[in-house]
């Protein structure tokens, strides 16, 4: 007869290898998520890049963002709380399932380092002006983001210049008010400066 021991150590053993299965299968699942992103992310790579490094200075990299971030990005454009003549009809026909592909796969891909172009003297005021405006509560030391707040570090400072002036104008407002209240804030200058700082971040 089987001793309980024997018995508690084959079913810790079973446990295992179901685990592994389990895990094994999620990877899987996951790979083929990515693979499907990649599919249906090759209409963006005109704009933002064939692996999500912007070439265009307007345009934003999309490489190494939050992948929470981007998928509520695109959905805005989709459900109209983001407007944009490329992306909302973009947007319009994808489906839950695309857009979080899609995001998890340019999150997946790294961003490429660009060498700074301001001066010491501007990298220094922008990061003076991101100090005082706690910007760090929300996008993190370093400037990496989480979750539902993107990844400025690094990013396309054209495209962080026009970000910035659209929240002050408050003709981009799905924010839920945080970055409109905090770019009324800020001069022409300091948004100058504050992009050209968060740029030279990686």
């Amino acid at each position: 007869m089987q001793d309980r021991s024997s018995f508690s150590t084959g079913r810790k053993a079973r446990q295992a290898l179901a685990g592994l299965f389990i895990a094994a299968a999620s990877l899987a699942a996951h790979a083929q998520d990515l693979e499907a992103g990649k599919a249906k992310a090759q209409a963006c790579v005109a704009c933002h890049g064939a692996d999500g490094n912007s070439v265009s200075p307007e345009f934003p990299s999309l490489a190494g963002q939050t992948w929470r971030y981007l998928y509520i990005q695109l959905r805005d454009f989709k459900e109209g709380r983001r407007s944009n003549a490329v992306m909302s009809p973009m947007a319009a026909n994808l489906s839950r399932d695309d857009m979080i592909n899609i995001a998890n796969w340019f999150a997946s891909m790294p961003l490429k380092s660009t060498d700074p172009v301001a001066s010491e003297d501007k990298l220094k005021a922008g990061k003076a002006k991101t100090d005082e405006t706690l910007c760090t509560m929300c996008h993190l030391g370093g400037f990496l983001g989480q979750n539902e707040i993107p990844r400025l570090a690094g990013q396309r400072p054209a495209y962080l210049v026009a970000q910035l002036k659209a929240f002050k104008a408050r003709t981009r407002t799905n924010d839920a008010g945080n970055m409109t209240s905090v770019a009324q804030t800020l001069s022409e200058q300091d948004i100058d400066n504050v992009a050209a700082y968060l740029s030279s971040l990686r």
